[in-house]
């Protein structure tokens, strides 16, 4: 069993509490978000809008509902009731200097975010929670990925991934669209999963299940919408190249691509095909996590044009600087590995605009027993990924002088 975990969103909670009067906390099932309300805020009353009776009773009399319900309040999965944040605007507009009395939780965010940003503009804060990152617990890694459960009871992580996905696909994809043939979908999300870390082509998806473009579209969508997949946009920024504009594909937890692609241990994943994208993504991941955890929207971005020229990731920082980051599964970083990245930075250097800078890491995995070399190239940092992921944005030459505690692939 694993011990309560402190989340590092727990801050910015506490502060949207005090400021708003509405909170609204989004995120993928089973990545801890009705915990963590819960844990912070163990005197509101608990409602689950799951439950068909507690559903129909809204329905049919909301401020009957509403009237009975004592705030502060938690509203669990309120994406069954989007009609409820009228109801609640209402009420809030009637007490505008009340604050912190009402937490909202949903798993699909685009209908929620329709919602909100058409009832709730100024009235509630909107979080979201990831599964763990390795920040806020050293088992997270890249074979079991960072859902609490899992790691809670890593023997049966096979099982846990089993289950999510019937769960998943019997709830979310039935609530978010009219999918007709599940069988089908699980053969998507498969094929989808060999195609982890690639750029997508949904032409490419399609054929194989003789679906249609748009068809396959739109279950990327649910996807990303319920939180399963990230889809990493290309860098814009014209640096004198003809870009290539489709967006890299990585699924949002490194244990379920594991469990798709059949990887059940380490020993496997190390002798996996796939080992190299699985930890891009995994790396890819835990960035997202760290800008999520801070309270900032998803800020990661690709480099890749017709020339050949390619970057895993593009990370804006403070003060208009850019950080190049190539991801690579090796225990032994060489400087040859630092090229693509100087590349790019002499022309993001010369880009007219270009004031903050650009520097540039390599994130591997750690040698076991081998001392770390951190200057790879001049202006290119070599880091262990136990290390980056720590803290993505922290200054690369300051961060390059921690020591690093040693797990590896988990």
């Amino acid at each position: 069993m694993m011990k309560s975990v402190a989340r590092h969103l727990e801050s910015q909670l506490r502060r949207a509490a005090r400021s708003f009067a509405a909170v609204v906390l989004t995120g993928p099932r089973r990545c801890g978000k009705t915990w963590l309300l819960r844990h912070l805020f163990p005197k509101a009353s608990y409602w689950l809008f799951e439950d068909p009776d507690l559903i129909a009773r809204f329905r049919a009399d909301p401020h009957g509902l509403l009237d009975d319900i004592q705030t502060p309040a938690i509203l669990d999965e309120v994406q069954n009731i989007p009609e409820i944040f009228d109801y609640l605007r209402a009420r809030i507009d009637r007490t505008p200097r009340r604050v912190g009395q009402w937490f909202l939780t949903g798993s699909q965010e685009s209908g929620l975010m329709r919602n909100v940003s058409e009832s709730m503009t100024g009235r509630a804060a909107i979080l979201h929670l990831a599964p763990l990152s390795f920040a806020e617990s050293d088992r997270v890694s890249v074979l079991r990925g960072g859902f609490p459960e899992v790691l809670a009871r890593p023997k049966a992580a096979d099982i846990w991934f089993s289950s999510y996905l019937q769960t998943y696909l019997e709830r979310d994809v039935r609530s978010v669209s009219a999918v007709q043939d599940l069988a089908k979908f699980r053969r998507f999300l498969a094929l989808l999963a060999t195609r982890h870390g690639q750029l997508l082509n949904r032409t490419d998806l399609a054929a194989p299940l003789g679906m249609s473009v748009p068809g396959v579209s739109n279950w990327l969508d649910i996807l990303e919408l319920t939180g399963q997949i990230l889809l990493i946009p290309p860098y814009f920024e014209n640096a004198g190249k003809r870009l290539l504009k489709s967006p890299k594909l990585y699924f949002s937890d490194s244990g379920l691509a594991c469990h798709l692609l059949g990887i059940r241990s380490a020993a496997e994943l190390e002798r996996s095909p796939f080992l190299g994208a699985i930890f891009e993504g995994f790396v890819a991941a835990e960035i997202v996590k760290s800008q999520f955890n801070a309270g900032e929207r998803r800020a990661l971005y690709h480099f890749r044009d017709q020339q050949g020229l390619e970057v895993d990731f593009l990370m804006p920082l403070a003060g208009g600087r850019i950080r190049l980051i190539e991801v690579k599964a090796t225990r032994t970083p060489v400087p040859d590995m630092a090229a693509p990245m100087e590349k790019l930075a002499s022309a993001l250097r010369r880009t007219p605009g270009a004031m903050g800078g650009v520097d540039a890491v390599l994130v591997h995995r750690p040698a076991r027993s081998v001392a770390r070399t951190d200057a790879l190239r001049p202006g290119v940092q070599a880091r262990p990924w136990d290390t980056f992921v720590l803290n993505p944005a922290a200054d690369s030459r300051k961060a390059s002088n921690r020591g690093h505690a040693g797990p590896t692939t988990r």
